[in-house]
């Protein structure tokens, strides 16, 4: 019997305000209802879609337990008004699940088992913190067969400091400053905002609300006021609240489809998958893994950092971003790199976090004809790397 390989393409994305934990704008508000929010969002913008086109909903989150759990992307489908016909299931790769849900959706479209797909993740870090209910096997540690540093995402952005002894604390401050201030400016020219879907929230004080925009970002932040912060992780370490992400809740989705699938509905092709790699690295020096991950993939390809346009790599920790940088020889403030800021400003709720630089891609490339090729990368926790190679679908060629 034949096989199929067919073009998978990005459609749309869409998803909430990014919120902060504890008593952010989700305080009082379900995981699930976050990410049911984002796909009934996306199924209103795409008309033209029927809903039973939809072959497979992908939901990521790291904690799967209470409202993100119980089959997440199967409950979530329901919830949303989807048909019954439609299937969905759950994905965990940590702070890299909604980049695994697209892939993975995405390799069922290419192998011809999917039409559609629905491909997302979300994270509500303030009621499930990173690691709740879990019960790691005692012979991780006991067998030595990770470093006990390994456990604790800012411990290990300090041993990568460690490794990487040319970024300092002053030069990672100066990359978050820079963060924030293409946030801020992302926001005032417009940019972000086609991305966000007004979110209902609840508080029992304060009565309904409307999330509009992202709560984490801090316009205004100087290298004077993140020079006093503490050193949570290290005493007189380098990583600080503010240059990390913070504790975040949100949820994010994307639509992905064969492209000769896009064409007979109608509906607008914004970017092409080409490639995706994922890679393990030393646990313990996890923020490292976008690095063997490109270069896993380039290497496939024959292409080098040279081809690439544009950037979004996933801001856990400001030297975590500097080390792909210094790794590949590129300024810590080149163009291409994150022009819109990232999730040091805007907020890293974990699994659903590759759905925003999906998104954000997607529109850099719609203002960007010159531009062929752009990444999206990203670290992952216990140790792993993931990247993703997209094509312009609005290339009109250029460099």
């Amino acid at each position: 019997m034949p096989r199929t390989a067919r073009e998978v393409v990005f459609v749309d994305g869409v998803r909430t305000p990014f919120g902060k934990s504890g008593k952010g704008l989700y305080a009082e508000t379900r995981a699930d209802d976050l990410i049911v929010r984002v796909i009934r969002e996306l199924m209103r913008r795409n008309p033209g879609l029927p809903p039973e086109r939809v072959d497979e909903v992908a939901i990521a989150a790291t904690t799967q337990i209470g409202d993100q759990g119980l089959t997440l992307g199967r409950t979530a489908a329901i919830l949303a008004g989807l048909p019954k016909s439609v299937p969905g299931y759950s994905i965990d790769r940590m702070c890299a699940g909604a980049l695994t849900a697209a892939t993975t959706a995405g390799a069922g479209i290419s192998f011809g088992a999917y039409d559609v797909v629905i491909a997302g993740g979300v994270e509500h870090m303030g009621r499930h913190p990173m690691g709740e209910g879990v019960d790691p096997n005692p012979r991780i540690i006991s067998e030595k067969l990770v470093d006990p540093s390994a456990l604790v995402m800012g411990n290990t952005a300090e041993n990568l400091h460690d490794r990487y002894p040319t970024i300092t604390k002053e030069r990672a401050d100066s990359y978050a400053v820079r963060s924030q201030e293409k946030v801020a400016k992302a926001y005032a020219d417009g940019k972000i905002q086609p991305d966000l879907v007004e979110t209902l929230v609840r508080s029992a004080e304060k009565g309904f609300g409307l999330a509009t925009q992202d709560e984490p970002p801090r316009p205004g932040t100087t290298m004077e006021s993140l020079a006093g912060l503490k050193t949570p992780f290290r005493a007189h370490g380098n990583v600080t609240p503010g240059n990390a992400a913070g504790l975040n809740d949100g949820a994010t989705g994307t639509l992905l489809m064969a492209e000769e699938v896009a064409e007979e509905l109608g509906l607008d092709a914004k970017m092409r998958l080409v490639d995706f790699s994922f890679t393990g690295v030393e646990p313990e020096v996890m923020g490292v893994g976008p690095v063997p991950a490109t270069e896993k993939l380039f290497a496939r390809q024959g292409i080098s950092i040279d081809d690439i346009g544009l950037i979004e790599i996933n801001e856990a920790f400001a030297v975590q971003v500097l080390a792909f940088l210094e790794h590949f020889g590129i300024a810590d403030d080149d163009a291409r790199v994150n022009p819109w800021g990232g999730a040091i400003a805007v907020g890293h709720p974990l699994a659903s976090s590759g759905g925003r630089l999906m998104m954000q891609l997607a529109r850099q490339f719609a203002e960007r004809p010159d531009v062929r090729y752009g990444i999206t990368t990203m670290c992952v926790g216990l140790g792993m790397g993931g990247t993703i190679l997209w094509e312009n679908t609005n290339y009109e060629g250029g460099k």
